[in-house]
């Protein structure tokens, strides 16, 4: 009865984030056949911090009115709106609107919104939701998480996302240096992109029927906390009865948020690792990996996607056996996560003729930067997790909120960083020559 409780918190930690995910790794398909070209990295990060709304209603609701918001309602319905968004994009993804004399990707823009309405609001619901099962079972559904990014990708390369034939073509007498040009000819994918958003739709009523079990099995019951929590309160109406902060308390004493274990200072830091590393996994790095990873090919680009979507699900594993809770170790592995993360940056900035560019070493040395970082800031997130998680119910709502926070100041930089500014550059994949 235990692993099918694991089996299912599971399947509900895939649904979190299992359709922005598949966005992201079904983009080299998508990109080339809507006019926003690889511009539509940048406006998604800023539709899914506009997104932010959703968890941001429910915090203030959980911090000003406990109980008054139905956890479990509000899970089915956003659940439910993610299956039907994703699948409506199997059907609009390519109608285009004309907005100011421009076309635009209006329902694929819109239906994305909708989709990060539901995974950002997953932050700020499903973590609590697992404080009503035993600590045990949080580290499956961290794993669950994982896989909502493993899964597409996987499906993404099955599908044979992105591969590029370059067609000879006839030399250009005009340059200088009297290289023959070439045509990037994008091939056929396996299944067609309406068909990838169909599976992300099937994935997704797959947790909501393990939110349902969940919520009804006679088997899962046994494996519920002696304290339950219904809507952010405990049972029997008892209303946590320290507040969630207390400025006048003096740092260096324990603090009264959740059970006190940790000082203000403590909390202070875990919260900005927190932030930090999830500004960086979620909006920061995403939205550069094409120029940082396709110059070294489209291989080099898909398997860097795939195995930094491995790397997730493995550090929570990996986390199920060894949870720490070490601070020390927390901020050692963001020191070496933000390390690598400026490597992988720094490249991105060079594109479209990053170091060993031409050479095969390069691509490797992306692809393995790629797991390190996915690798280690992802067992940080594991680590306060699994602290917050024994600072009961509130500790883990604040904790969706700093999640979406921190994103929310990485979309905010990275945003100008590339559409704005265009400090980004993406060669072509046939005719881009580096020295």
């Amino acid at each position: 009865m235990s692993l099918l409780t694991h089996l299912l918190a599971c399947l509900f930690g895939m649904g979190s984030w299992v359709s922005i995910n598949g966005l992201w790794v079904e983009l080299p398909l998508i990109v080339p056949r809507i006019p926003e070209g690889w511009y539509l990295p940048s406006y998604l990060s800023v539709l899914i911090q506009m997104a932010n709304v959703g968890p941001l209603f429910v915090t203030l609701m959980h911090r000003f009115r406990p109980g008054a918001l139905s956890e479990t309602a509000v899970v089915y319905v956003i659940i439910a709106l993610g299956t039907v968004a994703s699948f409506l994009l199997g059907f609009f993804w390519k109608e285009t609107v004309v907005v100011a004399g421009a076309p635009r990707s209006g329902a694929l823009l819109v239906l994305t919104f909708f989709l990060a309405v539901v995974d950002c609001t997953s932050s700020v619901t499903f973590l609590p939701f697992m404080m009503r099962l035993k600590p045990r079972y949080l580290t499956t559904y961290y794993i669950g998480e994982g896989v909502s990014g493993l899964l597409p990708a996987v499906v993404a390369l099955v599908q044979g996302v992105g591969a590029v034939h370059c067609n000879n073509g006839t030399t250009n007498q005009n340059t200088t240096d009297g290289f023959p040009t070439f045509e990037a000819q994008h091939q056929p994918p396996n299944f067609s992109v309406e068909v990838f958003f169909f599976f992300l739709s099937a994935m997704m009523l797959v947790c909501l029927l393990a939110f349902l079990l969940l919520n009804r099995h006679p088997a899962v019951a046994r494996e519920k906390t002696k304290c339950q929590y219904t809507n952010g309160v405990k049972e029997k109406n008892w209303v946590e009865k320290k507040p969630i902060v207390e400025p006048s308390r003096p740092s260096r004493q324990k603090s009264s948020f959740g059970l006190g274990t940790y000082s203000w200072m403590q909390l202070f830091y875990i919260f900005v690792i927190l932030a930090w590393s999830n500004a960086l996994t979620n909006v920061a790095l995403p939205s550069v990996q094409s120029y940082a990873c396709m110059p070294y090919g489209n291989n080099a680009y898909h398997l860097s996607a795939a195995t930094a979507a491995v790397s997730n699900p493995l550090a929570c594993f990996v986390a199920m056996f060894f949870p720490r809770r070490s601070l020390w170790l927390m901020g050692a592995l963001t020191f070496l996560g933000s390390g690598v993360g400026a490597f992988i940056m720094s490249m991105a900035a060079l594109s479209p003729c990053p170091l060993m560019v031409n050479d095969v070493w390069g691509g490797v040395v992306m692809v393995l930067a790629w797991i390190v970082f996915i690798l280690t800031l992802s067992y940080v997130k594991v680590i306060i997790g699994v602290i917050l998680r024994d600072e009961g119910h509130s500790a883990l709502v604040w904790c969706g909120a700093v999640v979406q926070l921190g994103s929310l100041l990485g979309a905010v930089t990275m945003f100008p960083l590339v559409s704005v500014y265009s400090l980004f550059a993406s060669g072509d994949p046939c005719n881009t020559r580096c020295p």
